[in-house]
């Protein structure tokens, strides 16, 4: 697979950027210390949103392996949320002479100013996992298959409903992060024919139901929707918003449900919140990203499926990239989104489904995880 030539690419790229620089490999005296400032050495900086939630220690953990095999540093740093402290993470990056940015946006719309920011510094830009919007100064998108990912999650929900009436919760992630319009574009594209002929019953948004004989929604519809269901990527909100909704079902919106979970934070904080009401005798409820904890409560039979995104690919694309604009080619790019200025070219890595059935195939024979980690398994 892709990522095992991760080590041979930080390696490759560590050359090419001491040939770049002109430089010699700076010794390293007693203690690990350099010879060098580190702001010599960068020449790509990494910005990430948040260290608060689990997917994102995944991918600076994945960024670090990969960069600790080649011995060479590349800065990383989170912007905890707020993106004026993104801005300025980004701008203290572009002092410290990187040439490549990647970065992953808290708010995709905010991100232009950081992106435009690279730009004028001649810095090239990745967007990293969000799509940065309303920007000229994107080069590439370095993505899962977003699409695919929330149609994985409809699907599962689909494949296990039987009758008619099912009843359905509808949860979406920030309306701030690009990727949560995708997400749902693609859960729509599979649930709504579903709930056109009456095998769901949208319980917790009147406007999905307003809109449920419409196949292709727009930006616009797609934001009334997620306006009633966004979690904000948030665990606390997503309970809060599941306690409401179940506050204001009836015993009858209730028995076997069906859940759209946005990912696995979510999908934890509302299965818990389902799972103690006495009216629901059994729930499926959706995630993603592979979290541990999300594995476990699989395992458990406490949530029904995750989408595994292999963060060790995302990482290689993201390094290959990186390495090929360092070298003036093109990444090898397939498809593109478009973010409201241009259509940005797309390195999209695919998704898998994974249930009690497969988890221990694809997460831990694959050596992503350790069978030491769960119980139970």
């Amino acid at each position: 697979m892709r990522y095992k030539g991760v080590a041979w690419l930080f390696a490759l790229l560590a050359s090419l950027i001491l040939a770049a620089c002109g430089q010699q490999t700076p010794s390293a005296p007693a203690g690990g210390a350099t010879t060098q400032p580190a702001e010599q050495q960068l020449a790509v900086g990494i910005v990430l949103p948040t260290r608060d939630e689990p997917r994102w220690i995944q991918d600076e953990t994945r960024f670090k392996e990969a960069l600790n095999q080649a011995g060479y540093q590349v800065e990383i740093l989170f912007s905890q949320g707020d993106s004026a402290r993104e801005k300025a993470n980004v701008e203290s990056l572009i002092t410290k002479g990187i040439k490549v940015l990647v970065i992953c946006p808290h708010d995709g719309t905010a991100a232009a100013a950081a992106a435009d920011a690279a730009r004028a510094a001649g810095v090239r830009v990745i967007s990293y996992d969000r799509l940065i919007r309303e920007t000229e100064a994107v080069d590439y998108y370095v993505t899962f298959d977003s699409f695919a990912v929330g149609a994985q999650q409809a699907q599962f929900l689909v494949d296990n409903a039987t009758g008619a009436g099912n009843p359905l919760y509808l949860y979406a992630g920030a309306a701030s992060d690009n990727n949560a319009f995708i997400f749902f574009e693609g859960a729509w594209s599979v649930l709504q024919p579903k709930i056109a002929d009456g095998t769901f019953v949208v319980k917790n948004s009147s406007e999905a139901v307003a809109l449920s004989s419409k196949a292709n929604l727009t930006r616009d519809e797609q934001a009334r929707i997620i306006g009633q269901i966004t979690t904000n990527w948030d665990f606390n909100t997503a309970k809060t918003l599941a306690e409401s909704n179940l506050t204001a079902a009836t015993a009858a919106d209730k028995g076997t449900v069906f859940i759209l979970a946005p990912n696995d934070g979510t999908a934890r904080a509302i299965a818990d919140v389902f799972a103690a009401d006495p009216d629901v005798t059994q729930f499926f409820v959706t995630g993603q990203d592979a979290e541990k904890a999300s594995v476990q409560y699989i395992i458990d039979g406490r949530q029904s499926m995750t989408v595994f995104k292999d963060v060790r690919v995302l990482v290689n694309d993201a390094i290959n990239a990186s390495i090929a604009l360092l070298k003036g080619e093109s990444p090898e790019s397939r498809g593109a989104y478009n973010n409201g200025k241009i259509d940005v070219p797309a390195i999209q890595s695919p998704v898998v489904t994974v249930d009690r059935a497969n988890v221990k195939a694809v997460l831990i024979d694959s050596g992503y995880y350790q069978a030491s980690d769960f119980t139970g398994l």
